[in-house]
This record gives structure tokens, sequence and C-alpha cells, in this order.
């Protein structure tokens, strides 16, 4: 049973909770904590209970029993982050949407500034920047959070391009509910979520404000989390980006916009590919070959903006669906850098110096000596290819 609040809020907070119980009251007092005085009206925050193992659920009957404007939503099975997202969102009253997870936090001032843009501009979507937050306190800036910078009032994606390659994530973003709504966006069961939600919320927007600051601490190595954790269900990638791109072609079948999602699609895929703490090493390869029949399957009729360096031989690689190239050049980059540790070397990929991580909009790989010798190697072995089919 969860109660109803007297007044519509303008800000509902959705957090979804599974298996954190060292971190849950960390997330939940730096929401609650930081709702201005005189504003808790305005802010509603709905825990939903994914039939978490442990602890959580005693924690969030006791949270809200001790809190005003917490609510909780027990789930009697276990659904998954996306359909517990939906839970929530399904009971919540705000104007507003803003989905935080379980694990992270945000820092001191956050709430009133989020308040504040929100009644000041009315956007769609408000895009918020982030840290990286690592078990040892290091704190670190995203590198793609130099494309919200200096974006004043409000814009729609035409104007600002670069917000598509924004890391992809519900949480960097506050959502107008009538706009989700209109959209007939929810969240999909399975892992990678994000995929098929959060770049529709862009492209259909009208109106698109930048909260230049830090509002969101994202957690980083935890025990648990997709992007630490070895599984077959990184195939579920695969389906989710079906559902994007079926999604643009219904809604805005535009060449520029696909061949920019088709680039963001194929760094994701090699992000995967190449990551040990993702995939068993028996499944990298089935993984490559799928994404080399999306490759073929989505590739644009008037091709895309394939990467330079590094990146775009692999790319060209997952194009030809050339397992054994793909596979040498990861040995020779994991080889190489061994040898020149500490620290990787940024790859520009067109759109400023940026790492390998979980953002497809970063760069697929570190270019070194090793690398730019296979590289014009296959290269030759093309064009000897080329020459001998004329």
């Amino acid at each position: 049973m969860v109660n109803e609040p007297t007044h519509a809020p303008l800000l509902s907070i959705v957090v979804p909770v599974y298996g954190v119980e060292a971190y849950l009251y960390q997330c939940l007092e730096s929401i609650r904590a930081d709702v201005p005085a005189g504003e808790s009206d305005a802010v509603e925050l709905i825990a939903v209970d994914d039939a978490s193992p442990d602890g959580c659920g005693d924690m969030l009957r006791s949270y809200a029993a001790g809190h005003d404007g917490v609510r909780v939503v027990h789930l009697s099975s276990n659904v998954g982050l996306g359909l517990a997202r939906n839970a929530g969102l399904d009971v919540a009253t705000g104007r507003y949407v803003w989905f935080i997870d379980s694990d992270d936090w945000v820092p001191p001032g956050t709430i009133p500034a989020v308040l504040d843009r929100l009644r000041q501009h009315e956007p769609d979507v408000l895009m918020l920047d982030h840290l990286r937050v690592h078990e040892d306190g290091r704190r670190e800036v995203d590198a793609s959070s130099h494309l919200l910078r200096a974006i004043p009032g409000v814009n729609r994606l035409d104007d600002q391009p670069q917000l598509l390659r924004v890391q992809h994530t519900a949480w960097n973003k506050v959502v107008r509910r009538d706009f989700l709504d209109q959209l007939e966006l929810r969240f999909f069961p399975g892992w990678y979520e994000d995929i098929p939600f959060s770049h529709p919320l862009l492209i259909g927007a009208e109106k698109i404000s930048v909260l230049d600051r830090v509002c969101y601490l994202y957690r980083q190595g935890r025990h648990g989390a997709i992007t630490s954790t070895r599984s077959g269900r990184h195939f579920d990638a695969f389906a989710q980006y079906e559902r994007l791109l079926d999604w643009v072609a219904r809604k805005h079948p535009d060449e520029r916009l696909q061949a920019e999602l088709f680039q963001l699609m194929i760094n994701h895929y090699l992000v995967v590919v190449g990551n040990d703490g993702r995939l068993h090493p028996h499944l990298r390869r089935d993984f490559f070959h799928r994404a080399a029949a999306h490759y073929r399957r989505y590739l644009p009729t008037g091709g895309y903006p394939v990467p330079s360096g590094v990146a775009g031989l692999k790319h060209r690689l997952v194009g030809r669906g050339d397992w054994l190239a793909y596979s040498a050049l990861r040995q020779a980059h994991r080889v190489a850098g061994r040898l020149r540790r500490p620290g990787p070397a940024a790859v520009d990929i067109g759109a400023g110096p940026v790492t390998a991580d979980d953002d497809p909009g970063r760069a697929t790989g570190t270019a070194t000596a090793v690398d730019g010798r296979l590289a014009v190697a296959t290269d030759r072995r093309d064009a000897l290819a080329g020459s001998r089919r004329s």
C-alpha cells in the first residue's frame, strides 16, 4: 500500500533498490537531507524494493516510517532495474521524474539547483553532470562532461547535437512526466535498459536544459554492478539497440541521426567485447559476430562517421566480421598497455581526448605503435585482396 501525497509535488525521485544494503542509507539521506526547508511538498522520494535478498526491505520500512515525503513500493518478486523503475514511475505523482540508482548519491545543493532550473526553464529534459567515484575515494570527471559546457537557455538536439554523446543513462536526466507519456516511453526488461530510453528523450524533446554542475556521484567498481560483472546477459545489449533503432525508424527517420546512433552502437559493442570484466573468453567470439551482424543489418545507406585511428580500424574489422584480426589487435593492445604502464594514452575520435570505458561515446581502444603496425598490415592485406579481386 502506497500513501498518496496531499499535494502533487514538482519532482518525484524514483530509487530502485536491490542488494545495496551497504549503500542505501547514504543514497536516501543524500536526497532527503538536501531538500530545502519549506520545499518538502515539492519533492517526493519513491523507493522500490525489488525483492532485495538482503536487509534493504526492512531498511526502507524503517526509513519511511521516520521521514516524511518517503514512499516505498515492495515488489513480490525480483523484476530487474528497468521494470523496478517502471513500478516507481507508475505511482509517481510529480510533474518531473528523476531516476537515481540506490548505490549512488547526490552532492549537497543538488536538489535546490534542480528545482530552481525546472521552474526557470520548464524543460522536457534537464541534463545533469556527474562524477565517477572509485572505491578508494578518488573522483573522476566523466569523459563526456565537456559536452555539457556553455549551453545556455533551452535547446533542441538539432541545436546541440553533441548532447547525444553524453553518457546515455537515465540518472543524468530529469524528465517531464507528461513528455514521457507523450513518447510512450518505459523501461524494457534486461540489462542495458537505458539504451532505448535515454536516447529517445533527447531526440523527441523540444526543450532541453543543461545544468552545468555536478549533481550526481556515480559509484565505480561495486561488486554486482553490471559493468563489473562477467555474464552472458551482456548480450541483452543487442535487443536494446534493436528497440532503439526500431523506435527511431518509426518516429524520427532521419539519416544523419541514424548514422550517429549507429556509430555509438558499434562503439558500445566494442567496449563490451573488449572488456575482460564483462565477457567470459568463450563468449567473446559470439558477441563479436553478433555485433558484426548488427553492423550489416543497420549500416546506414549513406554511411556514417567512422572514428579515426585504431577505433576506426576496429569498426572496419567489425564490419567485415574479421574476428581473427580483431583478436590480434586486441592482444597487441593489451601487451603494449602492460609495457607502457602507468597511465593509458587518450585517443582522439573527433570529440576531444577520451579513454575507453562503458560509455559508447568514448574511444574503443588506445593507440600504440604495435596497434599502428597492425593497422598498416591490415590495410595492406585489404589492398592486396582488392587487387586480386579486380
